[in-house]
This record gives structure tokens, sequence and C-alpha cells, in this order.
């Protein structure tokens, strides 16, 4: 009798071990903002990712780290832990360093959400979606070739096509315009509030709320 009651008591305690690790598990994000390291690609096109997570994290009171294969900031918004990423790989290899912190922290594929710039976007339009190709764009693209899969959550923001035939990787490697930079930081607060929502509403009401925004 003691026996039962002893191991039925450590079943329903290892029971609620497991539980408690998925809970955990889902309440915590990584947040990847894509660019290009060192001071000549700190103002371009390409490297929007970086400043929109730069701006999030300041904007929770956190500060970055660096750590393997990328700056790492950790915070905490409504009880969930949030890793942000600046990878360290330089844009064509990003696949790398969100693979590593996927792992590292367990975090489930739905709590990813990588940030980057977009060619096929008007300028300065948001567009948020939970699965897709990589649009051409590099970062994308190895990161759906380490994951096999191009399902999981995006954040997209547009940086319009004025460039012209044959010139753009020079424009997305190009700084912002005076009056794209004026316009760009307007709309940082929004991007932050979107990244913000995808934690604490969900995908579908950040789709609904910032799409097209």
């Amino acid at each position: 009798m003691f026996l039962n009651s002893y191991f039925s008591k450590l079943k329903n305690f290892f029971r609620t071990q497991s539980t408690n690790t998925e809970n955990n598990t889902m309440k915590k994000f990584l947040i990847v903002g894509l660019g290009n390291i060192g001071d000549k690609y700190h103002n371009t096109r390409h490297n929007i990712g970086f400043k929109i997570v730069d701006a999030f994290v300041k904007e929770h009171d956190a500060s970055f780290e660096t750590e393997k294969l990328g700056d790492i900031a950790k915070l905490k918004i409504k009880g969930k832990t949030v890793i942000v990423l600046k990878p360290s790989t330089y844009m064509n290899l990003s696949g790398k360093a969100v693979q590593y912190w996927m792992k590292q922290e367990n975090i489930q594929v739905e709590n990813l959400l990588v940030i980057t710039d977009d060619l096929n976007i008007d300028f300065g339009k948001l567009r948020i979606k939970g699965k897709g190709s990589s649009g051409g764009h590099n970062g994308l693209k190895d990161i759906q070739d380490k994951f096999n899969t191009g399902a999981y959550p995006r954040f997209r923001f547009g940086v319009g096509a004025d460039y012209g035939r044959g010139r753009q990787v020079d424009y997305v490697l190009g700084e912002w315009s005076k009056d794209e930079e004026s316009e760009m930081i307007e709309r940082i607060p929004t991007s932050v509030k979107a990244v913000t929502s995808f934690i604490t509403a969900g995908m579908a009401n950040t789709m609904n709320e910032f799409n097209g925004k």
C-alpha cells in the first residue's frame, strides 16, 4: 500500500515537472533582428532588423551582451522570457546563429520572430506572417535552409525598390536618404509595438493590427 502510494506520488511529480517544462518552453521567445555587423553597415537599409531590435531592447530597459554567434539581450514581458538576437555571422549566414540559439534556449519555432528588410514592400510598410518564402532575401534563405522549411514567423519592414536595373545589392547596402531616415525613425516605435504584440497577443492579433501600417 505504501509503495503504491509512493509511486503514485512520484508519477504525479514527474508529470507535473513535464507540464511545467512545456509551459516554460511556450513562454520563451526568440526575437531576431537581421543585419550585418560593422560600422560601414550601421545605417544601411539591410540593417533595419538591427535598428528595430535595438529600439525594442531599449524600450524594455535591457541591454545587449556579446555571446556566441551574436549579441544577446534577455528580458521579461508579462511573465514571458524574451531572448533578443543580433547575429554576428553577417547576413548570408544568419541561419547558423538562429539555429544555435533556438536549440540553446529550447525555443519553439512558433515563438521565433525574424525581423528583416524587404524590397517588395513599399517603404515604411510592415508585414508580419507566420510562414513564407525567402523572397530572394539571403538572410531568410539561410534560415530556411537550416530549418528545411519556410514555416517560421517573420516581420518584414518595407524598404521599397527605388533603384535601377542591376543595382539591388547597392541599394540594400546603401544608406537611407535623409527623407527616408526621417520617416524610418518615425516608423520604429510602431515596429517595436508590433514585436511586443507578437509576444503578448499572438500572431493572428498582431497581423490584424499591424499589417499594412
